[in-house]
């Protein structure tokens, strides 16, 4: 993760467990946390939640600055910060100054638990660990984890029973919690009915699809929801009211009623921040118990009491020798060993066949088949059908040492169609999403990079066009498209597989009955395209895809410009709300280029007295006056001068700045900000390192815009600070007047001009040569110039 070793290693590391009931703010809180430390990894426990705050962080920081890992997806730039993972994702490898687990209870979960208990255990950041999660894992933590800092977050809101409703009296702003994709589906046809809408929110939806029905919700489109529990995960809803369609649930190994504290996590999404929430029950479901409504209302729940674990010391020298490893007993009494794993059912099931007996049998090999069993099961076969398909992958590892591309095409063109219905669209999402995770696992493709962009594309147009059939049957809108821009962007075609992909478009051509992309679609690639897909003019108006999308405009600051769309009638509710999600990541990473690239300002202010530079080089884009500069420059210790250094400050004559922020992109990109700032600048200024080595002083407005742009007001003229800061250093060169003829002759200053810039730096004419003005005469005549 890059985490610079500092004399801060020093410091002792914290453990803080953050435990407490749902809406206290602790994911927030571990966020705000992370972003303090010039690194840290956040763990999540579900994609759809590791996407969302994914997003938050990228509107915040740019998305350079952040990257995403999960089994399906990863988003890594070139030097990112902060890591958003899943648990399971989380990289092990990687040094980082912050981590953080959320949902830790999970440790207690009959099929993930282990994973969790692993990073109680064993995951931590090098000066700072964050553990959130209920209050019911109070005392299992203070028994695993010694000298952990125990702080008890209470609910910003309360939490309400308000008793029984039907679908008819159901108030607005409800979610309906059902525990069965089929129920969710036939209580989501009756709301609409009755309602004239719905959004549908299931695990087994794809981020895209998920992010597209809670927009038509969170925007009002639609009043009501219908959700499994996983919205129960932290994933942020203004949801008023939870009304529970059912109290028991399958998970995997019984039918059975819902423990307490999980209604309680499902219950707690109701009411946000200081907003007050409801919860109850749907008719004909039985009415909670008083004393289970008031443990709800309470927040008090039965303490945790054992953790799942298993070994992670695995011996790989045989197939008996795995086996064992992984069916070690657990070594403390709060721990106990995990019943059943899928992987682990797989991995029994494949080391019985004869011919996996036969290749598994070097310590390398059967690590392969291990990694192999660990693809997850999300297509929820039984372990023969699963492990049917895990044989193939093991047999095209040990035969070549990667898959066979024609095979991996040909399972990713079959899924390759949106025909069907609801039911047949999430069956291709579960099964695309096998191979998402396969093309994520490292050495497993030739390839790789395309491949997963072709899994992407496919998963991206199944969950489009999943998105599309339940507006379709579960949202009863009006009239058709609206505006030309959205029927321009509906005849959209699939994205083209020239280029790098040129190599591998025999193997991938898309089936014939493939649908061409709506409009949904398009607003989705948005969502997803990168920094570099966008184009923005001088005057600061965003493209994508040739499509004038939307303008820069004055924001709170020039740090933080605005987006605003240039035809948000034409949208709807929901896909405004996801453009402009999009396109505010998008003016953060435009800030970050202009300050000199994503996470140089970022990733400083670790310690207080770093902050105020930071802040006054965010806020200045990468540069200030040298006044200001110094004031905090003396305030810093060494150490935390080094480590400004490294990222390039220098302290210049008359400015402060960063390296990078004088480069041709920075100039260019600052410009553009100042420009949106000052709306009255010339349209055709904004000059880089190519453009003018000065120009007259009016050409700004005032000397901050100078500054911007690149430029070092001085008596007269505006002189590009590249050129102003290399004349300063001839000057202070011995021989100076050698240095110093260069300079002179490329600029072609008039004569007025000239003799005001080198008078800056303290020479004068004298006989037809230059000679250094000692600094009392410079001070005398500065003190008896009239406004100087």
């Amino acid at each position: 993760m890059g985490a610079r070793h500092t004399d801060r290693d020093e410091v002792t590391p914290t453990v803080v467990a953050a435990l407490g009931p749902t809406n206290t703010g602790k994911t927030h809180r571990a966020i705000e946390r992370m972003l303090e430390h010039e690194s840290g990894v956040i763990g999540l426990p579900l994609r759809l939640l590791a996407r969302e705050v994914y997003d938050r962080l990228t509107a915040r920081l740019g998305e350079e600055a952040v990257a995403l890992v999960t089994g399906e997806e990863r988003r890594v730039p070139s030097r990112p910060a902060y890591w958003v993972c899943t648990v399971e994702a989380m990289p092990q490898d990687r040094l980082v100054d912050f981590l953080a687990v959320d949902e830790i209870q999970l440790a207690a979960h009959r099929e993930r638990g282990h994973v969790f208990t692993e990073r109680l255990l064993h995951a931590r950041g090098r000066l700072e660990t964050w553990f959130l999660g209920s209050d019911t894992m109070r005392d299992v933590v203070r028994e695993l984890v010694p000298g952990a800092r125990f702080e008890r977050c209470t609910r910003m809101s309360q939490l309400r029973h308000a008793g029984e409703f039907s679908l008819r009296t159901l108030p607005p702003r409800s979610a309906v919690v059902a525990f069965s994709a089929a129920q969710v589906y036939e209580l989501a046809e009756r709301l609409r009915r009755l309602r004239g809408g719905v959004a549908v929110v299931l695990g087994a939806l794809s981020p895209r699809t998920r992010n597209a029905q809670v927009a038509m919700y969170q925007s009002g489109e639609v009043s009501h929801l219908v959700a499994t529990d996983a919205i129960g995960m932290g994933l942020n809803l203004d949801v008023d009211h939870v009304a529970f369609a059912g109290l028991a649930k399958f998970d995997g190994f019984e039918q059975r009623e819902l423990y307490p504290s999980e209604l309680a996590q499902i219950a707690g999404r109701a009411g946000r921040h200081l907003r007050d929430g409801t919860f109850g029950t749907l008719r004909p479901v039985t009415p909670l118990s008083p004393k289970l409504v008031q443990a709800l209302e309470n927040h008090r729940f039965a303490a945790v009491q054992r953790l799942i674990w298993r070994n992670v010391e695995l011996d790989y020298s045989s197939l008996d020798a795995l086996h064992a490893s992984l069916s070690v007993g657990s070594p403390h009494h709060v721990l106990q060993r995990i019943e059943y794993a899928e992987d682990f059912a797989v991995f029994k099931h494949l080391a019985s066949l004869p011919e996996i007996q036969e290749r598994a049998q070097d310590a390398t090999t059967i690590a392969v088949l291990w990694q192999v069993c660990q693809v997850p099961n999300f297509r929820k076969q039984l372990v023969p059908h699963h492990g049917a398909l895990l044989k193939v992958f093991f047999e095209q590892l040990h035969a070549c040492g990667h898959l066979d591309e024609a095979y991996f095409a040909q399972h990713v063109r079959r899924l390759d169609q949106t025909m069907g219905d609801i039911a047949l669209l999430t069956e291709r999402l579960s099964e695309v999403r096998v191979w998402a995770y396969v093309c994520q696992r490292p050495g497993w493709l030739p390839n790789a990079e395309q491949w997963q962009a072709r899994v992407r594309q496919v998963e991206e147009q199944l969950g489009d066009a999943l998105h599309q059939k339940l507006v379709e049957r579960f949202v009863a809108r009006q009239g058709g498209r609206r505006g030309t821009l959205q029927q321009r962007v509906a005849q959209t075609t699939q994205v083209d597989v020239s280029g790098p992909f040129a190599q591998l478009a025999t193997l991938w051509a898309p089936a014939a009955e493939t649908q061409v992309d709506s409009v949904d679609g398009w607003v989705a690639r948005v969502e997803q395209a990168e920094h570099e897909q966008f184009v923005v003019d001088s005057l600061g108006f965003v493209r994508f895809e040739d499509e004038l999308l939307a303008r820069l405009v004055r924001g709170k600051a020039l740090c933080s410009p605005g987006v605003a769309l240039v035809e948000p009638e034409l949208w709807t509710g929901g896909a405004q709300r996801r453009l402009q999600r999009r396109l505010h990541a998008f003016s953060k990473d435009l800030v970050a280029v202009a300050q000199g690239g994503p996470g140089r300002i970022a990733t400083i202010g670790a310690v207080p007295e770093e902050r105020g530079l930071a802040y006054a080089l965010t806020q200045g884009l990468g540069v200030l006056s040298r006044a200001e500069g110094e004031q905090q420059w003396r305030g810093l210790a060494p150490d935390s001068r080094r480590r400004f250094k490294a990222l390039g400050f220098r302290m210049g004559r008359r400015i402060a700045y960063l390296d990078a922020a004088l480069s041709r992109e920075a100039l260019v990109t600052r410009g553009v900000l100042a420009r949106v700032w000052w709306p009255r600048a010339r349209a055709d200024s904004g000059p880089a390192r190519e453009g003018p080595l000065w120009v007259a002083a009016h050409y700004f407005e005032h000397a901050d815009q100078a500054v911007l742009y690149g430029y070092s007001p001085l008596r007269g003229l505006a002189l590009r600070m590249d050129i102003y800061e290399g004349v300063g250093r001839a000057v202070a060169q011995s021989d100076w007047q050698t240095q110093l003829q260069p300079w002179l002759a490329d600029l072609k200053l008039p004569e007025r001009e000239r003799m005001g810039l080198l008078g800056e730096f303290g020479l004068r004419e004298q006989g037809g040569e230059w000679v250094r003005v000692s600094r009392r005469r410079r001070a005398g005549r500065r003190k008896a110039t009239p406004g100087q």
